[in-house]
């Protein structure tokens, strides 16, 4: 885990992890899910993306600045995750997971 100039963690608590998924949830009402990857598909380059999905898995389409900001937020509050792969933030459990693991979880 990375450190902070004083020593201490980065992100010394599962509270971070709550306290984004509850302001995320303010800012994006409705919102269940969020997908976040560095492979947007109108971009050539490693470029931030991000798709917001509602409880029953349809999409809600945020505005651009809010998209970018809400996908900062995530990988600045898991610095240490595979970035290189897709991953999904769940606002309900404050969780970040791989989002081919969630696929495999639910036997794609």
């Amino acid at each position: 885990m990375l450190a902070t100039p004083s020593g201490t963690p980065a992100c010394p608590d599962a509270g971070r992890q709550h306290r984004l998924a509850a302001q995320l949830a303010d800012m994006i009402p409705g919102a269940a899910t969020i997908r976040v990857s560095l492979n947007n598909p109108r971009e050539t380059w490693p470029h931030l993306h991000a798709i917001v999905k509602d409880g029953a898995g349809n999409h809600i389409e945020p505005n651009r600045t809010t998209l970018k900001v809400a996908a900062r937020w995530i990988l600045r509050v898991w610095p240490e995750a595979e970035w290189s792969r897709p991953h999904i933030f769940d606002l309900a459990d404050a969780t970040l997971t791989r989002s081919d693991l969630v696929a495999v979880g639910r036997g794609r």
